[in-house]
């Protein structure tokens, strides 16, 4: 059980009592008159989709109505976790509004759900960003108003105690407030939300996955993704343009804990707005976002291709699941990028490379070649498919127990000679991923091939270089 030290109990006493009294039994309290201010609802979009831009110049009151849901939601393929989400999704909706606008927001909290929540707008001038005004308990609905008065883009999160528990369980979301003049106009807009899950399984573990607060004390994150759920921005929930469009992304952190390093592999941010504020920096790599934090990114696409979103602290990109993807489509600008032009062997002086199709090394026994393959995979396969072949989920397609794999030997030497790209479907779940050529021999293919195919369970056959010599030959003849 997690002791709390004095200070700690006051303090979770204290936000406990304050959002007893301010929100279960509201003082009667006549709001400041608002004089004349049209009113409209709040057009409210899940991630990545985004409202579309504000175009009217005049103050309103605008109504939103968030209701909170708890439920099994879906985390990492044959992975569940009890989200409590805001929206009845993680992250919670998305909201668009204007500097000077009075927003009347409507709480809602389901009968079914366990606990009260509340919210915290960091968009909100008062104490605890609306919090105590908007704890509610299970079966009822509660109500505040706020002016926002300064642009920006702005996390929200629950603040019931304790609060690191609701936030890891999935309470965060957005509020855009956009300035008087508005934003510079752009072609396509996003919502992207990076957020950490700590659960009693390891990473990829099946099954209903309980919160772990040991975990989440030492910041020891099993999950770290993006919009609520390993591969919610891959394949066919990719985001999406055209080239010669530009992009703005409103990239958010929920954390609870860690900080982001926001990157798109392949593309320089034209313009950053530090911390989601008015500053604005330009040609940007990577950008921080901090826990509780967001940041809005814009940039030009000049080329087309699949482009990886990450969180550059890397590991947590390739082994936590914090990646996503940009599928641009277009015409080829060969003078921005050639893509490869030459693959030749390079063989500094007096080395002798073995890495060449026509390699002539000795016959190996199965069991050195399996150890040879083993060594391969760890140096050129490990990072997308995984020390033990279950690959990443929505991302890298498994190679243990993999019904594709194993069902055509020929395709998988193929697949490493020239590389594979575009659809395929893996033990009934559809993967769309780009894997470049690998500079191997066919000594080298054969080892990796062999290795894979008598691993995790596989029992596919052995692989010597003369098929792997056959298939490169096949493929020559056909160019």
């Amino acid at each position: 059980m997690m002791k709390l030290r004095p200070f700690g109990i006051a303090l979770c006493s204290f936000l406990f009592a304050s959002a007893l009294v301010y929100g279960e039994s509201p003082p009667n309290v006549t709001p400041a008159a608002d004089g004349d201010l049209p009113v409209e609802e709040a057009v409210l979009t899940s991630a990545p989709q985004v409202p579309p831009p504000i175009t009217r110049r005049h103050p309103a009151r605008v109504k939103v109505d968030v209701e909170v849901v708890e439920k099994v939601m879906r985390l990492s393929d044959g992975v569940e976790y009890i989200m409590w989400g805001f929206g009845g999704t993680v992250p919670g909706p998305f909201i668009r509004v204007r500097e000077g606008d009075t927003v009347e927001f409507h709480l809602h909290n389901h009968p079914s759900s366990k606990l009260p929540h509340n919210i915290d707008l960091h968009a909100v001038t008062g104490p605890g960003g609306g919090a105590a005004s908007s704890f509610t308990a299970p079966g009822h609905s509660s109500t505040f108003s706020f002016e926002v008065l300064n642009p920006g883009l702005f996390v929200y999160h629950c603040a019931t105690a304790p609060v690191g528990m609701h936030i890891a369980n999935g309470m965060y979301g957005l509020i855009l407030v956009e300035p008087k003049e508005g934003l510079p106009e752009v072609d396509r807009e996003y919502y992207v939300m990076q957020s950490e899950f700590y659960t009693t399984g390891g990473y990829g573990e099946e099954g209903l996955q309980p919160f772990s607060m040991e975990k989440a004390l030492r910041e020891d994150a099993d999950y770290v993704v993006f919009n609520g759920s390993v591969g919610s921005m891959v394949g066919d929930n990719a985001l999406r343009a055209d080239i010669g469009e530009t992009v703005r992304l409103f990239i958010g952190n929920g954390g609870p804990n860690l900080v982001s390093s926001f990157h798109v592999i392949g593309e320089i941010f034209d313009s950053v707005y530090v911390e989601g504020g008015t500053t604005v920096n330009k040609n940007v790599q990577t950008t921080m976002v901090p826990a509780g934090g967001s940041t809005i990114a814009e940039f030009r696409v000049e080329v087309p291709g699949t482009f990886i979103l990450v969180d550059h602290s890397i590991f947590r990109a390739f082994n936590k699941g914090a990646i996503g993807m940009l599928k641009v489509e277009g015409e080829e600008n060969l003078s921005i990028y050639s893509g490869k032009q030459e693959d030749t062997v390079y063989q500094p002086e007096g080395q002798v490379s073995t890495a060449t199709p026509d390699s002539t090394a000795p016959a190996l026994t199965p069991q050195q070649r399996l150890s040879e393959g083993e060594r391969i995979f760890n140096q050129s396969c490990f990072a997308c498919h995984q020390a033990n072949g279950q690959g990443l989920a929505g991302i890298f397609p498994p190679l243990a127990q993999s019904d594709y794999l194993l069902a055509d030997v020929d395709r998988a030497i193929r697949g490493i000679i020239e590389g594979q790209k575009g659809e395929m479907v893996v033990n009934g779940k559809t993967y769309n991923q780009i894997m470049p050529p690998q500079a191997l021999s066919n000594d080298e293919i054969a080892s990796v091939v062999s290795f894979v195919n008598r691993s995790w369970g596989n029992e596919g056959e052995m692989v010597e270089p003369d098929r792997v010599r056959k298939v490169r030959e096949s493929l020559s003849s056909h160019e």
